[in-house]
């Protein structure tokens, strides 16, 4: 079992020199997408993330946001990813997703964002989305660096998304105009993904973070 005994700032990252990988859109895509990261996964364990939400403009979602999601693996069909949500004794499926194809926590991430950023701020979430989706594929820098987990040092790469950098509208969305989407990634944590998060100015930020692995249910 994995856990992550200290982490430093939001995402829990020591950054390292100025060492920085420069990506074309599809490298920023193909390292934030990266394929089989679940294929040396036990099909009889989980992946654990903790979710945190703040949102000064809709502070009821924190109650329904704030909790667990595990990542688990179909008894019947191992070949696919089941996504669930854990609040308490309270559970709720998230969807099935091939695990073949990477680690579906991405996607959760970045639609949760979506949802979120509709509901408090308004305005059409396909034009949210589409900024989104048009950020993920934008050039970017993948920047080292570490953390720690179980007590031992871990490198780390990072990428930082600005969706609406430069956007037209961005005086309009009550804050989210400063959106910035920062997704950690290793390749000695189970999964890929050892940390999400959004930040937009004072309004809303969530964390999502690899918690453990466990037995799977």
């Amino acid at each position: 079992m994995i856990r992550i005994l200290a982490l430093v700032a939001a995402m829990g990252v020591f950054p390292m020199s100025a060492d920085a990988t420069s990506l074309d859109g599809q490298g920023t895509y193909d390292l934030l997408f990266r394929t089989g990261t679940l294929d040396e996964i036990d099909r009889g364990t989980a992946l654990v993330y903790e979710r945190e939400t703040s949102n000064t403009l809709l502070p009821a979602a924190e109650a329904r946001d704030n909790g667990e999601i595990a990542l688990a693996f179909d008894k019947a069909q191992e070949e696919l990813a089941v996504l669930e949500f854990r609040q308490g004794d309270k559970h709720r499926g998230l969807g099935r997703f091939p695990a073949s194809v990477g680690n579906p926590m991405i996607m959760y991430f970045y639609e949760t964002v979506i949802r979120d950023m509709a509901e408090a701020a308004g305005g059409s979430p396909f034009y949210i989305r589409n900024r989104v989706k048009e950020a993920l594929v934008t050039p970017s820098e993948a920047v080292e660096g570490e953390a720690m987990v179980d007590g031992h040092k871990i490198a780390t790469q990072t990428i930082v998304l600005r969706p609406f950098e430069g956007d037209p509208n961005r005086d309009r969305m009550q804050g989210f105009g400063d959106l910035e989407m920062r997704v950690v990634m290793s390749d000695d944590v189970p999964g890929w993904y050892l940390a999400f998060s959004a930040e937009a100015a004072d309004v809303y930020s969530t964390n999502l973070q690899f918690s453990r692995q466990e037995p799977g249910p």
